[in-house]
């Protein structure tokens, strides 16, 4: 009978038409994935395109300041025919070697060799130039009587004509100045910067088409994204509406049955969905039980602080998280006397209302525990041994309030220990802290006292 009503079922199978929709979504991501591959690759073609251009423009800048730098140490060499011109001049032309380096890295660049023979051009242009520098570097040097070993080699292989050196030494300098200050030298020099301006040009022109061609291949590749992202969005607003009507509108309507308590007629998978959902409430339900049985473990169930054991364990943690502290250890004055005199059931109050006073004086990320029956400690933070002054006016504060209730309870006070630490909790901590505590207990109780080492305890407050 059940296998005949299986079989009389009528209806859409949600795993043929899961299959369906995998099978689809798996074409179009795959297509989609495809489409933004290349268009990042599009837009990765022209981020190196205007790269490369502007590499290359840099680099023809280069060309144009080296031979720039070497007309400007010649011309302020043959003006004032100081020798640190000449070497300025010698060095970058023989070491740091702009135009020829700038000339090196360019090959490596997409720069057609029209737009590269600018470029040769004009270096051979600046080398035309050199020639007649070096050649007014050796009459301004022949002029002033230079040593030869005070010149380099271009300058002591040139030699002068017949007519030069029958100069005198006013009439070399003149010729020196006449060389470089010619209008053909300026002719020469304008000759080098127009092929560098043609190169640049010339790159910028094939920038911007290489710029525009992986532009209408990307409008293009984008274009084919727009269209999968469409039919993934109508596919997804399908799936959607297939599971609205499939699938939750009929696990609404198992709940309602569920918490109506009725009989429920089931197939599919709404048995996982139960069990799941039926899990949660169980583990909401242990987290609970959980978290209620950890804070009993781990506080004190009188005051409300941690214990001595989850105190221990904070001791263990910033022993491997080591920071800047220091250690409290405090003890209730006289609170036998308390217990023997108002009974136990004010001595609860009273250690309540020191605990309650303790954590309202300390801040949030401060660690105050009961460790023992009127014994308490707190781990303050992040504070350093210039920070003393103010735990001391704390400690003040706590025993002035203690010591002037308003709610009935007897006036109690309290003796504090405490002892810094740079490197988070070590061994001796809680002995150093101790020691400062029985001091404040020796000189008379109610006070705040920290321990000084080696150089003596001496009273705080």
């Amino acid at each position: 009978m059940e296998e005949k009503k299986k079989k009389s079922i009528k209806g859409i199978r949600i795993r043929t038409v899961n299959y369906g929709m995998i099978f689809i979504s798996a074409i179009l991501y795959v297509l989609l994935i495809t489409a933004t591959i290349n268009a990042s690759n599009k837009y990765k073609a022209m981020i190196t395109s205007t790269d490369s251009y502007i590499d290359a423009q840099k680099l023809a800048s280069q060309l144009a300041d080296g031979s720039n730098y070497l007309t400007e140490q010649i011309q302020l060499y043959v003006m004032t025919m100081q020798p640190k011109y000449m070497e300025a001049y010698f060095t970058e032309a023989n070491s740091t070697r702009r135009r020829e380096n700038a000339l090196e890295e360019l090959k490596q660049y997409h720069v057609s060799s029209d737009a590269f023979q600018f470029l040769e051009t004009a270096l051979s242009h600046s080398n035309e130039l050199m020639e007649r520098e070096i050649y007014a570097i050796k009459l301004i040097a022949v002029s002033q009587k230079e040593e030869p070993e005070n010149l380099s080699e271009e300058v002591r292989e040139m030699n002068l004509n017949a007519t030069d050196q029958s100069l005198s030494t006013e009439e070399m300098v003149d010729k020196a100045r006449e060389i470089i200050f010619s209008s053909s030298y300026q002719d020469t020099k304008a000759l080098i910067n127009g092929n560098i301006s043609y190169f640049v040009s010339s790159v910028v022109d094939l920038t911007r088409q290489d710029q525009q061609n992986s532009f209408t291949m990307l409008k293009k590749t984008m274009s084919r994204q727009k269209i999968f992202i469409s039919i993934l969005f109508v596919l997804n607003l399908i799936t959607f509406t297939m599971v609205t009507v499939l699938i939750v509108k009929p696990l609404q309507l198992y709940i309602n049955c569920i918490k109506e308590e009725k009989r429920l007629d089931i197939t599919g998978s709404y048995e996982f969905k139960y069990l799941a959902l039926t899990y949660n409430d169980i583990y909401e339900v242990k987290a609970s039980h959980e978290a209620l049985l950890r804070h009993r473990a781990e506080h004190d169930p009188l005051t409300g602080l941690i214990n001595r054991g989850a105190f221990d364990q904070m001791k263990q943690f910033f022993k491997i998280n080591p920071c800047p502290l220091a250690l409290l250890i405090i003890d209730v004055d006289k609170f036998k006397l308390i217990n023997d005199g108002f009974g136990h059931e004010v001595g609860d109050r009273i250690l309540k209302k020191v605990a309650a006073t303790i954590k309202d004086n300390f801040r949030a990320k401060d660690y105050p525990a009961r460790i023992g029956g009127d014994e308490f400690a707190v781990i303050v933070t992040e504070v350093t041994e210039d920070m003393k002054s103010t735990i001391l006016s704390k400690a003040e504060e706590i025993n002035t309030f203690l010591q002037n209730p308003t709610d009935g309870l007897p006036p109690v006070s309290l003796s504090i220990g405490g002892a810094f630490s740079q490197h988070g909790f070590s061994d001796d901590l809680y002995a150093n802290a101790d020691s400062a505590l029985y001091i404040v207990k020796e000189h008379g109780r109610c006070g705040c006292r920290f321990y000084e080492g080696n150089s003596g305890q001496q009273a705080d407050t």
